[in-house]
């Protein structure tokens, strides 16, 4: 039996998120035996970002009014700029993300991602890492912020951008595999 049997994962985006950044955690989570699904607004399809430039599309398997966090065990924030911009103007995809931190169930977020958690408001008094431009907002909104790689509090998975995949994945693997946290706070 591998890893992840039985474990479902959502992977929030829309257009504008870096392609690796999805596709990458989507993949380190299918070979440990993980059911994903990329969730988004609307159906259909959302596009990929790489290397400055408009990239692949890819198919929305279901939509935030489709989904709540009963349904998976874990939840996974692609960053790029655009995708968590986007996302953090949604009120179902915010909600959706406080619903993860509620349940206790773990979160992934990479890059510009935890723009998502600032604004689902659980960032407060967490140790967390992400892409350095953001960094500021992070800490005015509580976080206790980090040069890391790879930093997992309390269920919480963040790195720093798409060089800390392969620590982030194994992470990521590692925290969904554990399941259910005790966390301090939501």
């Amino acid at each position: 039996m591998r890893t992840l049997d039985n474990k479902r994962v959502a992977i929030l985006a829309t257009d504008g998120f870096e392609e690796v950044e999805l596709t990458s955690p989507k993949q380190a989570l299918e070979e440990a035996g993980a059911t994903v699904h990329i969730v988004s607004e609307e159906p259909g399809t959302i596009q990929a970002w790489h290397d400055g430039n408009w990239s692949d599309r890819y198919t929305v398997d279901r939509t935030v009014r489709e989904v709540s966090a009963d349904d998976y065990d874990a939840l996974v924030l692609p960053g790029g700029v655009l995708n968590p911009d986007k996302l953090r103007r949604s009120v179902l995809a915010v909600d959706l993300v406080r619903s993860f931190f509620l349940a206790k169930r773990p979160v992934a977020a990479i890059c510009h991602g935890p723009q998502l958690l600032i604004e689902a408001r659980v960032v407060h008094e967490r140790k967390l890492t992400s892409f350095p431009s953001i960094r500021t907002d992070l800490l005015n909104a509580g976080a206790r912020w980090v040069d890391d790689e790879v930093v997992v509090h309390d269920g919480l998975i963040t790195s720093r951008s798409p060089r800390d995949l392969p620590a982030f994945n194994k992470e990521l693997v590692e925290e969904v595999a554990k399941g259910v946290h005790a966390r301090q706070h939501a």
